[in-house]
């Protein structure tokens, strides 16, 4: 394990009726924010929680901060650890000030202060129970509870898509500090990919259990484009170049990972940059040619 890397994992399984995690090999360098994006069931959650040995993976290991997750030594590694998912649950008669009082005692570097702080810049009433709020206030309540212990390491997944895009926008901000701070990661699972391209560093894409890639990002998007072009242009190309072909009744479109490159060889072309939602679709589109609907 590189202690230069927040998380790697080597050659990560697991399988389920119907899905199988394939030999995931992922990093993390300290000091970055990466996005894991994928659609749903393409074994994001699955990779989060074999990552932090919620379940059992059936290969492969994973080093978390420098600590493999099965050893001895990963129970302190855990106190370094925030994470936030999805379905965060918290037990419903319980106020924050009294979640607070139970991490306190979970945490050696718990940091009530800083707790109480983000719970004022949340908005979020100490004294009333979970019960009354709402899901975006109780994903406010836990990133509170993540970045209040000296965490190194942040894992979260799906953890922006309950709030409005004013917290959103607050809580990228709180990532982007957090990062500050050389030795401190974040691995952010997210549909808003809009999120992911205004701070992460790098870009792992997960399809059907398997890892397509994983690249800086401003490379990723400087390099990939949609070519969109009428039929006629459309035989002049190499289609080997193509990702997702998509042809309508006037025009086709597709991915394209050089950019320049394609550019340069045949100028006049139409092609646009890409976003990660692009990328995404068109990937989507290469695997599964038969979800195609005509609309160009």
């Amino acid at each position: 394990m590189d202690t230069a890397n927040a998380i790697e994992c080597r050659g990560l399984s697991k399988s389920y009726t119907g899905f199988t995690l394939k030999d995931l090999c992922l990093t993390l360098p300290e000091g970055s924010i990466m996005g894991l994006i994928g659609e749903n069931g393409a074994g994001k959650t699955t990779t989060l929680k074999a990552m932090l040995g919620l379940i059992h993976p059936d290969a492969g290991e994973t080093f978390l901060l420098g600590q493999e997750t099965r050893s001895p030594g990963f129970t302190q590694a855990k106190e370094e650890i925030g994470v936030v998912f999805d379905d965060v649950f918290f037990y419903p008669a319980y106020t924050p000030q009294r979640i607070g009082s139970i991490l306190r005692r979970l945490y050696r570097r718990w940091e009530p202060e800083v707790y109480e702080s983000l719970l004022r810049r949340f908005s979020l009433p100490e004294r009333k129970p979970v019960s009354t709020f709402s899901r975006g206030m109780k994903m406010k309540l836990a990133f509170a509870a993540a970045l209040s212990h000296h965490a190194r390491l942040l894992i979260l997944d799906e953890a922006t898509s309950g709030l409005d895009p004013v917290m959103r926008d607050e809580i990228l901000d709180l990532l982007r500090e957090f990062v500050q701070e050389e030795d401190h990661s974040v691995l952010l699972s997210s549909h808003i990919t809009s999120d992911l391209e205004k701070i992460a560093d790098r870009i792992a894409y997960l399809q059907n259990g398997e890892l397509v890639f994983s690249r800086n990002k401003d490379e990723l998007l400087e390099e990939c484009g949609v070519l969109r072009c009428g039929h006629e242009e459309l035989q002049r190309l190499d289609r080997s170049r193509l990702i997702g072909l998509r042809e309508g009744r006037f025009e086709a479109e597709a991915l394209v990972l050089d950019r320049a490159g394609l550019q340069r060889q045949y100028p006049g072309l139409t092609i646009d940059p890409a976003k990660l939602e692009d990328i995404m679709v068109f990937y989507h589109w290469e695997h599964h040619p038969e979800s195609q609907k005509e609309g160009c």
